[in-house]
């Protein structure tokens, strides 16, 4: 097991990616901290999986759009597990929206969430991880931080910042042996898209923009990839941006 003695925060980890990641780290052996905002039934069924198959693992409730809910989550996580090993920050939102209809409560709910919550969750944790001399940042990015998309302006804003922001980072935090990469998925199965993965003909047009003709794929796809930055064998990475996205940016 790749990540065997070690405790990960996977914020947004009640549904979707973050889900399926926290699932998967649980079985590589790490003590996962499972965060949703409001969704008690939720985190504590994901917990229930990792526990079933072995793992060990905690629910936790916090809004990670504020500075106090990401501080607060950390002291609870630390209270519970003794440290924080890895964090992946994943909790975000996604509204479409063409620009005239875009107002200042969603463009500042993306935002809040998506980048600032990722910085401020990476504030929190740091002071632990630079005491060891070691730590696993991994930002949830999307092909939308290094490509643009109609009617997803806002959101684009978001993933570019929290592409950027990540090399900046790895820039102040390598020395300390601290790595911090993004991981940015492709077009993939979530909730969030949802409602527009439903439109007709919209999964077939997005195949035809990737190389390897798939328009959604399975998010279990993506937690190969998180382990690899979240293990050992991501000690040399720092600062990348590892693209899952079935080949979407090669083009």
């Amino acid at each position: 097991m790749r990540l065997e003695g070690k405790s990960a925060i996977v914020t947004g980890s009640s549904r979707g990616i973050g889900a399926c990641i926290a699932r998967r780290f649980g079985r590589e052996g790490a003590a996962v901290a499972v965060v949703g905002h409001r969704e008690r039934e939720r985190a504590d069924a994901v917990v229930a999986e990792i526990e079933g198959a072995g793992g060990r693992a905690a629910a936790f409730l916090a809004d990670i759009g504020t500075v106090a809910g990401c501080e607060r989550l950390a002291q609870e996580v630390i209270a519970t597990f003794g440290t924080v090993d890895i964090l992946v920050n994943n909790a975000g939102i996604f509204v479409s929206q063409p620009i005239e209809e875009v107002t200042e409560e969603t463009w500042d709910a993306q935002h809040a969430l998506n980048l600032k919550g990722a910085f401020f969750m990476t504030k929190a944790v740091v002071p632990g991880m630079k005491a060891k001399g070691a730590g696993k940042i991994i930002n949830i990015s999307s092909i939308a931080g290094c490509g643009g998309f109609p009617q997803s302006s806002a959101y684009c804003a978001t993933k570019g910042g929290l592409t950027n922001m990540t090399r900046a980072l790895c820039l102040e935090l390598a020395g300390a042996g601290i790595n911090v990469n993004t991981l940015s998925p492709g077009n993939i199965v979530t909730d969030m898209n949802a409602e527009i993965r439903a439109t007709e003909g919209y999964d077939d047009h997005q195949a035809a923009l990737t190389p390897a003709g798939i328009g959604h794929m399975d998010p279990e796809q993506l937690t190969g990839a998180a382990v690899f930055l979240a293990s050992a064998d991501s000690d040399s990475v720092h600062g990348a941006d590892l693209l899952v996205d079935n080949g979407w940016a090669a083009w």
